[in-house]
């Protein structure tokens, strides 16, 4: 199994801007498909962005489509999610994913998750 690292998270205000990292501890990063997830208190968690092994193909949310970016670097080992004008409602525990199934948008297709990092958007 592998082990995941999120970092980045913290308090932002809306209209601001973060940027997310999940480090994978396999040097096989490659052959993972990656994913964000979210979860608010009291709410399901929910996916964010997913991208595929080669990052050719990239699949977003309605609610995050054309504000947050997923990204990777197989050379670092990193999956990147970069969020632009973030809004309360995009306050919650991010947690990465590393799976097999490309673009897949159910939190049970993924094999591998981080302990998740916590972001708050004030308005």
């Amino acid at each position: 199994q592998v082990q995941l690292v999120e970092s980045g998270g913290g308090l932002v205000q809306a209209g601001g801007s973060l940027r997310l990292s999940c480090a994978i501890s396999k040097r096989t990063f490659s052959s993972y498909a990656m994913a964000w997830f979210r979860q608010a208190p009291g709410k399901e968690r929910e996916f964010v962005a997913a991208i595929s092994r080669s990052a050719s193909s990239t699949y977003y949310a309605d609610s995050v489509k054309g504000r947050f970016t997923i990204s990777r670097d197989n050379a670092k080992n990193t999956v990147y999610l970069q969020m632009n004008s973030p809004k309360p409602e995009d306050t919650a525990v991010y947690y990465c994913a590393a799976g097999i199934t490309s673009g897949g948008r159910i939190w049970s297709q993924y094999d591998s998750w981080g302990q998740g990092t916590q972001v708050t958007v004030s308005s």
